[in-house]
């Protein structure tokens, strides 16, 4: 196109005059309902077909035989439309004004209707994709109303364009592909596809834990979340990462929703860390009861005791955010006995907690305290009345399921692993 005007201007081109020269040529376009998308293409067209036509030429006199020029050029690039008129303009200025007026054909575009395809997404992956696509059917519109239907092929260009540009600003981690299909009625249909780009999600690492129930009790329901989570498979990375909040939602609720979760009133907590493996933790607690199940197995002592090798359960009933009553069952395999204590525990800050127990077996109070002091390391001390007898303890956590003591009482020292199930 560009080169078929450079070959009329040099063509036709009078010898130059004395006096000022054009060095700047501005367009405009006009003809009917225009869309703003297309008049802005129309217009960059012209622009550079009269830049080829005019720069250089005398301001002054008439400009006749260039409009006609630029006219003839711009008509046999343009379909949809005809070039009724072009004028240029200078007013004895060095920038010339060019201005188009054009002239549809027959059948105009008066509705633009928008179907949009996810390509493999699962459902809920599909409706955060939509919500984020809910204004696509405007970068139609503005491209394709009132355009003639013959001149949608010269248009492609504009629309992909600001296609790319409408999902690089909503949806940056698809790209997206068209095509139009007229219809009766001057209605253009738009069949939209948007697919994923890489790196996407290919494995799910998930792990679920409480600290109010038993690990183990968990894990009836871990295909359920797993299937959930699996629905992830496939999807981009960063939009995992930019829906973070939407998809943690989605998995705690297909927890919190079943009924056994709702009869305990257990409320799950679930983050995300996005990546091609993309890991998983579900923390789902109660606030109404405690139910836990731990072991311990005592290490190093200087002489054995019945309760180096212990298993605990621990049943408590909720008063108050901060206090509990409770019953402790210890069970002793070595002796193949049972103790039983009933308490009372009071949360003292943030951080700490203390308790008082009654040793049904023994009749005699325990003392407790316990205070973290960073995240995972805790000071504990006990003092049991039966044996007069108070223990200091530092404590670490290695794992949700596994943390470690170093205990000291009058007599001795040893470590004690402390298992979680």
């Amino acid at each position: 196109m560009f080169c078929l005007a450079l070959c009329y201007g040099l063509c036709a081109a009078p010898a130059a005059s004395a006096g000022g020269r054009i060095d700047a040529v501005s367009a405009s376009v006009e003809g009917g309902a225009l869309p703003v998308l297309v008049q802005q293409r129309m217009e960059k067209s012209v622009q550079v077909i009269a830049e080829q036509v005019l720069s250089g030429k005398p301001e002054s006199g008439g400009h006749e035989a260039d409009a006609e020029l630029i006219r003839e050029v711009f008509d046999k690039v343009l379909v949809g439309y005809t070039v009724e008129r072009v004028s240029v303009d200078t007013d004895g200025t060095s920038a010339a004004r060019v201005r188009v007026t054009l002239l549809p054909w027959s059948d105009t575009i008066r509705q633009v209707k928008v179907d949009t395809t996810i390509d493999g997404m699962p459902p809920v992956v599909e409706k955060m994709v939509r919500a984020d696509l809910q204004n696509v059917d405007e970068v139609f519109e503005g491209a394709l109303l009132g355009l003639p239907i013959a001149a949608t092929d010269w248009t492609n260009g504009v629309l992909k364009q600001h296609l790319r540009d409408y999902l690089h600003g909503h949806l940056p981690e698809f790209r997206g592909d068209f095509d139009l299909v007229p219809e009766k009625g001057s209605v253009m249909r738009v069949k939209l596809t948007v697919y994923p780009v890489l790196p996407v999600v290919r494995t799910t690492d998930l792990s679920m834990r409480s600290e109010t129930i038993p690990n183990f009790s968990l894990l009836g329901r871990r295909a359920l979340l797993q299937e959930h989570a699996d629905q992830m498979v496939g999807v981009p990375v960063a939009f995992i990462a930019r829906h973070r909040t939407d998809f943690e939602a989605f998995l705690a609720q297909t927890m919190d929703t079943l009924p056994e979760f709702r009869r305990a009133a257990m409320r799950t907590k679930v983050t995300i860390d996005p990546g091609e493996r993309l890991y998983i933790m579900s923390r789902s607690n109660t606030s109404q009861f405690r139910l836990r199940l731990t072991g311990w197995l005592d290490m190093g002592r200087s002489h054995q005791s019945s309760r180096d090798l212990l298993f605990r359960l621990h049943a408590g009933a909720m008063l108050s955010g901060r206090d509990e009553l409770f019953l402790q069952l210890d069970f002793l395999p070595q002796d193949v006995d049972w103790d039983w204590q009933a308490g009372y525990a009071h949360r003292l800050s943030g951080k700490g907690n203390g308790e008082l127990r009654y040793d049904l077996r023994r009749e005699a109070m325990v003392f407790g305290l316990k205070q973290y002091f960073l995240p995972k390391w805790w000071l504990r001390w006990e003092y049991r009345r039966a044996d007069r007898l108070s223990e200091t303890a530092v404590g670490h956590k290695l794992h949700d399921f596994l943390s470690v003591e170093a205990i000291a009482d009058p007599h001795d020292n040893w470590l004690r692993l402390i298992g979680y199930f």
